[in-house]
């Protein structure tokens, strides 16, 4: 094709893969998402692409594509159209390939094959809309001709091969099928189809043929129907078509889905983290108890110190790799970053809810001084998913307190052992007691024993960590299958989907867990009745048994530097994601802030209009005898009453003053008195604006104040309310001995006091899921 076809085709092929990818994504139904797409006939003159489509693509919209329109197709998508346009397909193609045989020369008994296959594709689409009007009128005599065509040249090459064989009477006789073929042609559908070139090829090889057999071979010529039939090769077929059709595919809208997906997947993953946090906290636990007990025994070290005089290799291990990881350096380092993580999410924290309570107290102010005039949703009750948020944040900021004191205390405890593992080997040998034991024990059957058990375990920990890593890297998205649901049922049971396949997921990982279990178990059971064995053979005498407990507590120092190297990464770390978390949450509050703030600057410039709009107070009527002159006249009654006072705005807004009581005049009195009885009263006049006092200043002109800059907020009674913000899930970060963070999915808020915007409530914000602490 064209390079303009292919890039179009490409094109069009990557703007339907984000169609499939989006289509599941909305509920497209007439009592949902309602969308009508309008179909074209696609052969319309004016159509763009009358003609080209590709046979699998025409399957697709038969087999797929109309079982999904919820009307009548268009004639040009009908089950008898689109089918025999995927035959029309496949015919071309095998036409392509006849073609490109002849061009290269092949053999002409594969070419034949090639021609008849394509001639019998040509009259299956033929015979399968003769009898239809579906198609336009031009398509049915091109058929027609391509099929004569392509018989005839499969009888022109297989008369060729005739030849070869020395087989003359069948040569002619194919020449002839053939010349009566595209004499047909060219009679009928000559208006459609030039075959002059084709025409005179075939009566010059059957003249030729003619001769040579009139004059030379005498053969029979057989009747058309007594001639073999052509054998066929077929090399095309309809592809199936899969979704991407681009080869780079990216979907654009991964990240939107429904929010009732949304949700689904927000409650499938923390049933995924409390499912792997317990796994793996059964596992760590397993391993923190086999390193207990063995440190309890002085093991490996005791089988190990034969000699009574050097370091254990255990212990050098130990004590090496302590150093390798910068030893108490290290946990220094990380203990004193902790307060200042710790002060940076608390300055987040206090600033997010000031600006909650600097804007709640301007709220209430105005409320109290406008009274029933000031008709928004209070603050108050519109902050109440965030401060409670806040608060939320707040205890988890007070349990990490809680949690990096007691890491520093178990620290303290264990600081100059874990110090004494820094040591060099002459330091760390001569640190420890000396003694001489009573008798060897190197080769006893009993060492052996707890040299192969101790393997054993070690190996048992070893497939434990690879096991932990596997669990955390099993990754599945789920967005798909609540799609899925979604769209198929209408609704989406997660509960039962999620059980379903989590226990798919994980029901191997949840039993290898359960095996390592009992395998340590029984491992531990067999390490302490050897271990008795060799306690009895040992000579015990002060100096051993204080060696034995030095030993002990190097053990022991190992193992607490490990723990606290990982408990205070994972401090770090869940600091680091708190902020993220926290700027967030600031983030929100500055917004409904921002936004209450420009619906308040908009109230006051409506209040002040609607106190400037207001009437004049009316003249109160007094008694005759306070209005009436001793002479029996009346006073004239007073042409300019006293107006409502304005409330000057300038470049900070204020609330409007009340206005004062009216002022009461007896010019005006003895005006509202003197009327004669019966007589209407006229109106009073609209009052006219008091003129300036010379030599005061003019009154600031009544404009809008000047509001800050940002996204324009519509202008409504109340702000839409937020979700609450979902915690980090999984693992306390790094409290020891807790693993479990209390979290429960956040609800969705209405907003209080008043109707919703009718925008669509936010969904709560996503956050990254706490990464497990690792284990060293």
């Amino acid at each position: 094709g064209s390079p303009l076809f292919l890039s179009l085709f490409f094109f069009f092929g990557r703007y339907y893969d984000q169609l499939c990818s989006i289509e599941p994504k909305f509920p497209f139904s007439e009592n949902q998402v309602c969308v009508t797409f309008t179909w074209k006939d696609a052969f319309d003159k004016g159509s763009l692409f009358g003609g080209s489509f590709a046979s699998g693509a025409f399957q697709h919209i038969k087999d797929t594509v109309l079982s999904s329109l919820n009307r009548e197709p268009t004639v040009d998508i009908s089950p008898d159209t689109v089918g025999t346009l995927s035959l029309i397909m496949l015919a071309q193609a095998q036409e392509v390939f006849f073609l490109k045989a002849t061009r290269d020369k092949m053999k002409d008994g594969i070419i034949a094959k090639l021609a008849n296959q394509a001639a019998d594709y040509y009259g299956d689409a033929y015979k399968q809309c003769q009898y239809k009007d579906t198609l336009p009128k031009e398509v049915f005599p091109v058929l027609a001709a391509k099929h004569c065509i392509m018989q005839a040249n499969a009888e022109y090459h297989q008369s060729i091969l005739a030849k070869q064989q020395k087989k003359f009477g069948e040569e002619i006789g194919r020449l002839q099928h053939a010349a009566d073929l595209v004499k047909t042609v060219a009679s009928r559908y000559d208006e459609y189809i030039n075959v002059k070139d084709l025409v005179d090829k075939i009566n010059r090889a059957l003249a030729a043929a003619k001769k040579d057999n009139d004059f030379i071979y005498h053969d029979r010529v057989p009747d058309l129907k007594d001639l073999e039939s052509i054998g066929k090769a077929s090399l095309v077929k309809s592809t199936p078509v899969v979704v991407p059709l681009s080869q780079k595919f990216t979907d654009l809208f991964e990240k939107m889905v429904p929010l009732q997906v949304q949700q689904s997947v927000s409650v499938y993953n923390q049933r995924k983290a409390d499912l792997v946090n317990r796994l793996i906290a059964q596992m760590r636990e397993a391993t923190n108890l086999a390193n207990g007990v063995l440190a309890s025994l002085n093991l490996p070290a005791a089988i190990e110190d034969v000699s009574g005089d050097t370091v254990p290799q255990s212990i050098l291990n130990k004590s090496k790799s302590v150093i390798e990881q910068g030893g108490i350096q290290t946990v220094d380092q990380l203990i004193k970053d902790l307060p200042e993580l710790l002060q940076r999410n608390k300055e987040i924290l206090d600033e997010s809810l000031r600006l909650l309570d600097e804007e709640e107290t301007t709220d209430n102010d105005l409320r109290t001084k406008f009274k029933e005039r000031w008709q928004r949703t209070p603050s108050n009750e519109l902050y109440k998913p965030l401060r409670a948020e806040g608060a939320n944040y707040h205890n988890i900021l007070n349990k990490a307190v809680q949690a990096d004191g007691q890491v520093k205390e178990r620290y303290q405890s264990h600081r100059d052992t874990i110090a004494l593992l820094c040591k060099p080997e002459a330091e760390l040998n001569a640190a420890i007691p000396s003694a001489n034991p009573a008798k060897t024990l190197q080769g006893n059957e009993v060492v052996n024993v707890l040299r192969t058990l101790l393997a054993n375990l070690d190996e048992v920990k070893k497939e434990r960590e690879q096991l932990e890593n596997d669990l955390k890297s099993v990754n599945f998205d789920m967005t798909s299958k609540f799609l899925t649901a979604l769209a198929q049922d209408g609704a989406i049971n997660e509960e039962a989907i999620s059980v379903t396949e989590l226990d798919r997921i994980y029901g191997s990982y949840t039993q290898k867990v359960q095996e390592s279990l009992k395998k340590q178990e029984e491992l531990l059971k067999n390490i302490q009745n050897a271990h008795q064995d060799f306690s009895k053979m040992k000579q015990s005498n002060n100096e051993s048994n204080l060696r034995e407990e030095v030993l002990k507590n190097l053990a022991v120092a190992n193992d607490n530097f490990v723990e606290l190297v990982a408990n205070l990464k994972e401090g770090t770390k869940f600091y680091n994601e708190l902020t993220e978390i926290l700027l967030k949450f600031q983030n929100k509050c500055s917004d409904i802030v921002f936004a209450r703030k420009t619906e308040r600057d908009e109230l006051l410039k409506d209040l002040q209009q609607s106190i400037a709009r207001e009437p004049s107070a009316p003249s109160v009527p007094l008694p005759t005898y306070q209005t009436t002159a001793a002479g029996g006249s009346k006073p004239a009654a007073s042409s300019t009453p006293t107006p409502a006072p304005r409330t000057m705005v300038g470049t900070k807004p204020q609330p409007p003053a009340r206005p004062p009581p009216p002022v009461i005049s007896a010019a005006s009195s003895s005006s509202s008195t003197s009327a004669p009885s019966g007589t209407a009263v006229p109106p009073a006049a609209a009052p006219a604006p008091p003129a300036p006092t010379p030599g005061a200043s003019a009154p600031a002109a009544s404009t809008a104040p000047s509001q800050a800059q940002g996204p324009p907020y519509p202008t409504y009674p109340g702000y839409p309310g937020y979700c609450q913000m979902p915690m980090p899930m999984g693992y306390n970060p790094y409290m020891y001995g807790q693993y479990n963070l209390p979290y429960a999915p956040s609800p969705v808020y209405q907003n209080p006091g008043q109707a919703p915007y009718p925008a669509p409530q936010q969904p709560g914000y996503p956050f990254p899921q706490q990464p497990y602490y690792p284990q060293q």
